[in-house]
């Protein structure tokens, strides 16, 4: 990940520690002695974090605080303060710091801090980032050439004035987060935020802490912070996999979509909001036990219900999302790729993409790595898919939808040494769903 860290620490075991911590977890990490020192590095090259210890000698963690806030805006600050310094982490916060932690701190804690202000950053560049694409390719829609999809791009349209809360079905891959960025991103609510959580990641009081945010603190310092709902004020949330969320939180859901207020964790005041949200599930909604999903919610959120069918069902789209895929993953390759051959366009039109289209992407992406001619030919292409036109085409070998499913995530599993949450990742998918995946019949 391209996400860099300046570490101001005069301890150099703490500083040596903290800068093999962070670089294991994949950031780019300097680490600087004292205040003046990382004031300078500041001038010379582009950090995404500073993390800061208060005491230092030359300049302090305060000072330093207070220079980068004048100078360098993009910039989140971490402060660390000594047990019984409390003052000072009430002082930073007051100045702009972004969190704090106490020595002696746990790693682990403090990797979850860095995590946090990493995702909130991405998702602030992720959403410009949209917002540029969308302007240059109005025509997003001609991506989707079978006239199912043209019918939900022409929902999508008709929906550009609307505020309706939309429910979004299919099966894991089939473009749910995609859909729901082009209907914020074409609604007039596109200068506002699209914030999005997965439901099925967070365990309950994690999720409702993401969700509502929380007020105090463990440190006797009356702190608040806000949740996705909140800083989504007059933007969209998209809640992936909302039926994975508890019954309890629903009901809580519920009362925000119907009062448009809510209560943060442990809060005493109702936080006014108007927020649009667009939910999804790859879930069957009608075969859930009763009451997995609140019926009342389930209703206020498919006001719109746009249900995105797999792959398989418009291969049509196969070449132009092939060509699309190219076109996105050919410029970082430094490589001089113009297309298929006709023989490799025809196995990707002939696989069933129990992945749907974040598969095909993945294919696509592996190609371009690994051709070496200027259209990409079948040799780039995963064996197992070219295997997959001969097995089809054997009367007696075919096999249901749910068989190649399963066969593909037990492949998948096998080459990740048997790692569920690894292969669940890899798979675009849940832990959880892993488990259903691979259940016995």
């Amino acid at each position: 990940m391209h996400f860099r860290i300046l570490i101001a620490e005069d301890e150099d075991i703490t500083r040596k520690h903290l800068i093999h911590a962070l670089k294991k977890e994949g950031y780019e990490v300097i680490g600087t002695c004292n205040g003046r020192e990382a004031l300078e590095q500041l001038e010379k090259e582009y950090f995404d974090i500073l993390i800061t210890d208060v005491k230092m000698p030359e300049m302090s963690g305060l000072e330093l605080l207070e220079k980068t806030r004048e100078r360098y805006q993009n910039i989140e600050v971490l402060i660390i303060t000594g047990f019984g310094s409390i003052d000072a982490a009430v002082e930073a916060m007051k100045k702009g710091a972004y969190e704090y932690i106490t020595k002696p701190f746990n790693l682990d804690e403090l990797i979850l801090k860095v995590k946090n202000i990493y995702e909130r950053k991405m998702l602030k560049r992720e959403n410009v980032a949209f917002k540029a694409f969308f302007e240059m390719n109005k025509g997003v829609s001609i991506i989707a050439r079978s006239e199912i999809m043209k019918q939900i791009m022409s929902t999508v349209e008709a929906m550009r004035d609307s505020d309706a809360n939309v429910l979004l079905t299919g099966e894991n891959g089939v473009g749910k987060t995609l859909l729901a960025k082009l209907i914020h991103f074409t609604s007039r609510r596109q200068e506002m935020p699209f914030l999005s959580t997965n439901c099925a990641t967070l365990a309950d009081d994690l999720l409702a802490k993401e969700l509502f945010g929380s007020e105090g603190g463990t440190d006797g310092i009356a702190r608040t912070k806000q949740g996705l709902i909140e800083i989504a004020d007059n933007g969209t949330l998209f809640l992936d996999e909302i039926t994975e969320m508890s019954p309890g939180l629903q009901v809580k859901l519920l009362k925000v979509i119907e009062d448009g207020e809510f209560y943060r964790v442990n809060g005493a005041r109702p936080v006014p909001v108007n927020v649009r949200f667009i939910a999804s599930t790859h879930q069957n909604v009608k075969s859930l036990k009763s009451g997995a999903f609140n019926e009342d919610l389930h209703y206020r959120l498919k006001v719109m219900d746009i249900f995105i069918p797999p792959l398989r069902e418009h291969k049509e789209d196969i070449e132009p999302l092939a060509e699309y895929f190219l076109r996105k993953h050919l410029p970082g390759s430094h490589k001089t790729i113009s297309g298929y051959t006709e023989e490799s366009m025809d196995i990707l039109k002939a696989y069933s993409y129990p992945g749907n289209i974040r598969e095909l992407e993945n294919i696509i992406e592996r190609a371009v790595i690994l051709e070496k001619e200027t259209l990409i030919t079948p040799e780039s292409l995963p064996r197992s898919i070219r295997m997959f036109q001969i097995e089809t085409f054997q009367p007696e070998g075919i096999k249901t939808i749910d068989e190649v499913t399963k066969e593909y995530a037990e492949k998948v599993l096998e080459l990740v040494n048997g790692d569920k949450l690894k292969a669940a990742r890899l798979l675009g998918v849940s832990e959880l769903s892993i488990y259903r995946l691979l259940k016995e019949d």
